[in-house]
């Protein structure tokens, strides 16, 4: 679940379903149902609300939740996995973003450096995406040292996602198999 391509106000729904009526088409199977005895992807968790950081605090707590509009309970067995790209103790500091949920969810803390911090990943991601580009039809290209060397070079303000995005621009504008 991406909570900043998500609106606010379909954020529980996402996470826990939804049972309007008797009609099954009405009803939804949320993410924390789906994920039984597996892992969630919570994806920019700092775009989180405040109401529904509360609603999944309480998921953690009690074990159980109730899917929106219905009193039937769900009993809860995952493992989340959650990404930002905020700093968290900001917002806690802000009152953006609740202490207690981060102390849950802040067990094992993996900090992954910017692409710029890790040129060496590159080349083999920027090969990994002209293989993508392929499979979905765009063309097979290569790329040469030296582009790399000019990619290695950039800056990378959107990070992995922005080099995907560039190698796939190339692909598409190059008339050429080789960048």
């Amino acid at each position: 679940v991406n909570f900043s391509t998500v609106p606010s106000e379909l954020a529980e729904r996402e996470l826990f379903g939804f049972e309007g009526s008797t009609i099954a088409n009405d009803n939804e199977i949320g993410k924390l149902e789906q994920a039984t005895n597996g892992t969630i992807f919570l994806d920019e968790i700092g775009d989180m609300s405040f109401h529904v950081q509360t609603s999944l605090l309480k998921v953690l707590q009690a074990g159980e939740f109730n899917p929106v509009g219905s009193k039937r309970k769900i009993k809860s067995n995952f493992r989340i996995l959650s990404s930002t790209n905020q700093d968290l103790k900001v917002l806690i500091n802000e009152g953006k973003f609740r202490e207690d949920l981060f102390y849950r969810l802040n067990v094992v803390p993996i900090k992954l450096p910017t692409l710029r911090e890790r040129v060496e990943d590159i080349k083999d991601l920027a090969h990994y995406f002209l293989g993508l580009s392929a499979k979905e039809g765009l063309g097979q290209k290569s790329i040469s040292s030296d582009s790399i060397q000019v990619l290695n070079k950039q800056t990378w303000p959107g990070n992995v996602r922005e080099l995907e995005n560039f190698i796939r621009r190339l692909v598409v504008l190059s008339s050429d198999d080789f960048i």
